[in-house]
């Protein structure tokens, strides 16, 4: 198993792959980062659900893209900040997406949240990702 050096990337990465080929689920290895970027999504509405699940070896977490019949929320979700390049902002330059339809999500000093939330706080950080 290859480890990956941007666990962020990779997890954007499934969910656009299982979007891609209509799955309505993806599992993968869970971790604090990667779970309070998907509890934001869902948040945000998104995705429709998140749980992390004890397996034999560390956690594993499961994120529902949408119910069985419904089309995916999400039409584009990208990572911003990479390894190589990281991508950080004050709170009066955060991006809106699509004119407010989609969400920034900021890495602040108060921990996770939307674009929105970060301005409302007036706190900046690093940008993950974006989604509409």
């Amino acid at each position: 198993m290859m480890v990956s050096t941007d666990p962020i990337a990779d997890m954007l990465t499934r969910i656009r792959n299982a979007i891609a080929v209509r799955k309505s689920e993806v599992v993968m290895p869970h971790s604090k980062v990667k779970e309070s970027v998907a509890r934001l999504l869902k948040d945000s509405g998104f995705i429709s659900d998140v749980t992390v699940t004890d397996v034999s070896i560390g956690k594993s977490m499961t994120i529902v893209i949408n119910e069985a019949g419904e089309n995916a929320r999400i039409t584009e979700i990208v990572r911003m900040s990479k390894p190589g390049r990281r991508y950080y902002t004050g709170s009066d330059k955060i991006p809106v997406v699509k004119r407010g339809r989609g969400v920034v999500i900021v890495s602040t000093s108060k921990g996770m949240m939307t674009g929105a939330e970060a301005k409302k706080q007036g706190v900046g950080g690093e940008l993950i990702c974006k989604v509409y």
